[in-house]
C-alpha cells in the first residue's frame, strides 16, 4: 500500500576510531574496523504524493530545487544528484520502471561537508522515506546496503560504508567491513553512566569550513592501491585503535579514550595530504594546551567538525576558547535510534 505523505530521519555520526579502513581497497584486502556513534543531529526527508505528472526534488538547506515531468530514469547530473539517484533506484526496483509523481524535500541539521556523514545519512533517510511511501518492508541492514549501493556504486561517489550503517542502525557500534561490501554491525555495550560521562565531556567545534571529502578519499585510495608503506602502516594502526577505543569505553576509562583519539588523529594525518590545515592545527594545539584529553577532525578531514574530550567542569571554558577562532562550539548527545519514518497522512 502506498502512502500519501511520509517523513523520515536518520542520525548523523561521530567516527571515533578506524575511519578510512572502511574504504576499498583497504577493507577488501585487510578488513576494516570502525567504532562510531550516532548523535542527535539528523538528516530529514519528506515524500508527498502529487496529483499531476511532475517530480519535484528540493534540498531545502541548500536552497536548490529541480522539477520535471515524471520519467524514469531521471538524469543523474547536478543539481540534486543524490535525490535523483534514490528516485531512480526505487522506480527501477519497486515500480516496474514507471515514474511516480511525487515531491521529495530534504535537509540536514548541519552544513554540507561537516564530516558527520550527513550526505550518507541523507541517502539513508531518503531510502527509509521511499520504503514507507511505497509500502515496502526493509530492515536496517537492507536500508544501509541499498543506500551504500546507490551512493557508492551507482552514483560513483567516493567513500566508505560506515556512514550508511551508522545512520541506519543508530547507537554505538563496532563495525567490520570485508570484501564484496560485506558488513557486520556489533553494538557496543557500555554502562549508561559512562555514556553520560562521555556526553558531558564532549565538545564539537565547527570550523566554519565545509569541505568536499572526495579528493582526500581518492588520495587515500590511491595510496592503498599502490601499497604506499607509510599510509598502509597508519591504516593498520588506525584499525587496531578502534578495538582499543572500544575497550577503553567498556571499562569507563575516558582519559585513555581521549588519548587514543589524539594518537588516532596523528595517524590519520599520515594517510593523505590536506587532512589538516593551518587553521585546524592552530585550533587543535590551543585545545591541547587548554588540557583536553584528546580530539580529532570528524570524517575525512580538511574542515567540517572537530571533536574534543575534556573534563566536564572545564567544558564551558573550552567552548569559549574555541569560539575565539571564529567557528562555533556545541555539546552533543548520543542516540540509540537509527533511521525511522512515519505517516503524516
Amino acid at each position: 500500500m502506498r502512502h500519501e505523505l511520509v517523513r523520515a530521519r536518520a542520525p548523523l555520526r561521530l567516527g571515533f576510531g578506524g575511519g578510512s579502513t572502511d574504504v576499498s581497497p583497504y577493507c577488501d584486502e585487510y578488513g576494516g574496523v570502525v567504532l562510531n556513534a550516532a548523535i542527535d543531529l539528523f538528516a530529514h526527508v519528506t515524500v508527498q504524493k502529487r496529483d499531476d505528472d511532475q517530480v519535484r526534488l528540493v534540498a531545502a538547506d541548500r536552497d536548490q530545487a529541480w522539477q520535471a515531468s515524471a520519467s524514469a530514469p531521471l538524469p543523474t547530473d547536478e543539481p540534486l544528484r543524490l535525490l535523483k539517484g534514490v528516485y531512480n533506484r526505487f522506480m527501477a526496483d519497486y515500480a516496474g520502471g514507471r515514474a511516480l509523481p511525487l515531491t521529495l524535500v530534504s535537509y540536514a541539521d548541519c552544513p554540507p561537508g561537516s564530516g558527520l556523514g550527513s550526505s550518507s545519512a541523507l541517502v539513508v533517510a531518503m531510502v527509509e522515506a521511499m520504503r514507507r511511501f511505497m509500502g515496502l518492508e526493509m530492515d536496517a541492514h537492507s536500508v544501509a546496503r541499498l543506500a551504500f549501493d546507490i551512493e557508492r556504486r551507482e552514483l560513483g561517489l567516493a567513500g566508505g560504508a560506515q556512514d550508511q550503517y551508522a545512520a541506519a542502525y543508530g547507537g554505538l557500534n563496532l563495525m567490520h567491513f570485508a570484501a564484496d561490501a560485506q558488513v557486520a554491525v556489533t553494538p557496543v555495550e557500555v554502562p549508561v553512566r559512562v555514556m553520560r560521562e562521555l556526553e558531558a565531556s564532549l565538545v564539537l567545534y565547527f570550523t566554519g569550513v565545509s569541505r568536499e571529502s572526495a579528493a582526500i578519499i581518492e588520495e587515500q585510495t590511491s595510496n592503498m592501491r599502490s601499497h604506499a608503506a607509510k599510509s598502509l602502516e597508519s591504516l593498520h594502526a588506525i584499525k587496531a585503535s578502534a578495538f582499543e577505543m572500544r575497550d577503553a569505553l567498556v571499562s569507563g576509562d575516558l582519559p585513555r579514550f581521549g588519548a587514543l583519539l589524539d594518537s588516532g588523529w596523528g595517524l590519520k594525518k599520515q594517510t593523505a595530504h590536506n587532512i589538516t590545515s593551518t587553521q585546524i592545527d592552530q585550533v587543535y594545539e590551543a585545545a591541547k594546551a587548554f588540557g583536553v584529553f584528546g580530539g580529532k577532525v570528524s570524517g575525512a578531514g580538511g574542515g567540517g567538525f572537530m571533536m574534543f574530550l575534556v573534563d566536564p567542569t572545564r567544558r564551558e571554558g573550552l567552548k569559549r576558547l574555541l569560539s575565539t577562532f571564529g567557528g562555533t562550539a556545541q555539546a552533543a548527545r548520543f542516540t540509540n535510534t537509527g533511521a525511522e519514518s512515519w505517516d503524516v497522512k
